[in-house]
């Protein structure tokens, strides 16, 4: 299980909601993490939190999922358990266990049990990967009870005001064994997020590779006919990470082809079809760049 701790300074103001420009140099200059919102993604999450709602954010991988949470609990001012869902997580993994030292059995709290008792956000990225019964572990933190039962120690803790219980997944990976529960989506406050539209991606590709405006305009462009191709067996296409990637590369010296290959067209298939197939878009976007 990967899990991480993050803190951040004050808290939101429970005021009405800035215009979105002042609210971005005011992130800027709290020196939070970089989100451009793509819409109401920002004060739905607000609301939520101060509601003391669960949230769902469904979308795409590499469409900013983890770093809009990072950026809404550094926002909020509270401390960040990040959990990477797979298929061996397990509810004690997440509530903790009794562990053996020198001096005997102690417990250890899990992540979840930690951000309940401060009150923290915990994200569970890809929940659905996780097995069954963490499931169920979140039904009575996500209802009004907002209590997590601990069976070990044959306690319950109540949720203080400040906890917020956050879940993502890939609606396109999902299928029959691995999809969530209606009686479990309908617990939350969704947020469904795709990729920006190409002037927001744009500027976010420019502003996180350091890249000049002509480089990510035109890796946005390109990325916009990849993900228009319907005929070949990629499972999802380029995200918003793979550009900033590419973007990357280049402005630190590789050849757009050869960034492109091994950011944008790699890593969606082993296909070597596929591969010389998208490679054709990247030549028309760069046509005259050493093919060699």
């Amino acid at each position: 299980m990967t899990e991480q701790a993050r803190y951040a300074g004050s808290g939101e103001s429970r005021g009405d909601l800035m215009t979105a420009v002042k609210r971005e140099q005011f992130d800027a200059a709290r020196d939070l993490p970089r989100y451009l919102p793509q819409g109401t993604e920002v004060e739905m999450f607000l609301r939520a939190h101060r509601r003391r709602l669960p949230v769902l954010i469904k979308g795409p991988t590499g469409c900013g999922k983890t770093r809009f949470v990072e950026h809404m609990a550094a926002r909020l001012g509270r401390p960040l358990y990040t959990v990477a869902c797979h298929d061996d997580l397990s509810a004690t993994d997440l509530i903790g266990r009794h562990l053996i030292d020198g001096s005997g059995t102690y417990w250890s709290d899990g992540p979840l049990t930690r951000a309940v008792r401060e009150g923290a956000i915990i994200y569970l990225d890809e929940v659905v990967e996780a097995r069954k019964d963490t499931t169920v572990v979140l039904h009575p933190l996500s209802d009004d009870r907002r209590m997590l039962p601990i069976e070990r120690l044959g306690q319950t803790l109540k949720a203080p005001a400040d906890f917020m219980l956050v879940v993502s997944y890939n609606p396109g990976y999902q299928n029959l064994l691995k999809g969530m529960k209606p009686s479990t989506r309908q617990r939350f406050v969704s947020l469904r997020f795709g990729f920006p539209e190409p002037m927001l991606e744009g500027q976010i590709v420019a502003g996180e590779a350091g890249a000049d405006e002509a480089t990510a305009e035109r890796l946005v462009q390109l990325a916009t006919a990849l993900r228009r191709l319907k005929d070949y067996d990629i499972e999802e296409s380029v995200s918003t990470r793979l550009l900033v990637y590419c973007a990357g590369l280049i402005t630190d010296g590789a050849s757009p082809r050869e960034a492109c290959l091994s950011t944008l067209v790699e890593p969606l298939t082993d296909d070597e079809e596929t591969v010389a197939a998208l490679m054709e878009l990247v030549d028309a976007a760069y046509p005259h760049t050493d093919h060699s």
